[in-house]
């Protein structure tokens, strides 16, 4: 162990590990060489079928955070909070500027930001590893274009299912994880065990760090975009696989443990679950309203409808994920 081993976990990997989990875990050919949804395979319609039969009382609760010049972003990684314009206003249409038209008058706006400043999924093209993305295709296939392959338009029908929230810090009897710490298998399990709820094919799920809580705590954002965090440890790939879900989002910048395991590979659970699994990724989930109403009845399984826009080309996208419960 090292000095910068994350909490909660017991070594640091290389990336002679990363290559073995991803070798061994890869979904590469399985759906056919043309596949481009990755482990969004393991949904089917009985699947979904079996999601709303979760619904208890047509509650539904957004997991997205607010789209604004408040959000997580500093700059970093070429990111920054959206920026909101208005094209026509009502001042505009009082100050006769669209008198030009018979009695109608109107506004229209415009937006401006990155697709993954906020709460949003990780599309299979974002990602390469060895010039590589899922299913093999050339990282050549992203061009100034956009996505030939892998584009998240393809999941536009596919992000609807059954999910499950796992409260990481409730299951410990803490407020949140600390920044650095790692999310293992076994406090998986222990959190899965504390709701009362089995993963399995097809479902999503959803962690919980806390790291949200922490932040509204503090009063700002701080380091929240690419700092320390706390987040999923290297070793749950196996966890995810084995049980062959759907995907998975968390309520962190990244979903990874940071600082990583490895000293030489940034975000190497991207590399293992996105590019070889073809796993669906979510990030900067905002789930604290959401695990208060779960601990309330003790209920922890729900459906979930969150596709992404379906912006042709695109190698990650917003998203306003529902909550029905």
């Amino acid at each position: 162990m090292t000095s910068n081993t994350p909490q909660g976990s017991t070594q640091v990997f290389d990336v002679s590990d990363v290559d073995a989990l991803a070798k061994r875990h890869s979904n590469w050919g399985r759906w056919g060489s043309e596949d481009q949804i990755g482990t969004l395979n393991h949904l089917t319609d009985q699947h979904r079928m079996a999601a709303v039969a979760t619904v208890r009382t047509g509650e539904v609760i957004s997991l997205a955070l607010p789209f604004d010049a408040n959000g997580p972003q500093t700059g970093a990684f070429g990111r920054n909070n959206p920026v909101h314009y208005m094209m026509a206003t009502g001042t505009d249409a009082l100050a006769g500027a669209q008198d030009h038209m018979p009695t109608t008058r109107h506004a229209d706006d415009g937006i401006t930001m990155p697709l993954s400043c906020g709460t949003q999924w990780d599309g299979l093209s974002h990602i390469f590893y060895e010039g590589k993305m899922y299913n093999g295709h050339s990282a050549a296939l992203v061009s100034s274009d956009g996505a030939a392959r892998n584009g998240v338009q393809n999941m536009r029908d596919k992000v609807v299912g059954r999910a499950v929230l796992l409260d990481m810090p409730r299951a410990s009897g803490r407020p949140w994880l600390e920044p650095g710490e790692a999310i293992l298998p076994e406090t998986l399990d222990a959190a899965a065990e504390m709701a009362g709820v089995s993963i399995g094919t097809g479902d999503f799920v959803l962690i919980r760090t806390g790291q949200l809580a922490q932040v509204r705590d503090r009063g700002s954002w701080g380091d929240y975009a690419g700092g320390a965090a706390p987040g999923l440890s290297m070793t749950t790939a196996s966890w995810f696989a084995e049980r062959e879900v759907a995907g998975y989002a968390t309520d962190t910048w990244g979903t990874e443990v940071l600082p990583n395991e490895t000293t030489d590979v940034f975000q190497p659970l991207h590399i293992i679950m996105l590019v070889h699994m073809g796993m669906l990724i979510g990030e900067m989930f905002d789930l604290e309203h959401l695990a208060e109403r779960c601990a309330a009845d003790g209920r922890y399984e729900f459906m979930l409808v969150a596709p992404p826009l379906p912006i042709t080309g695109a190698v990650a996208s917003p998203v306003n994920p529902l909550v029905i419960r």
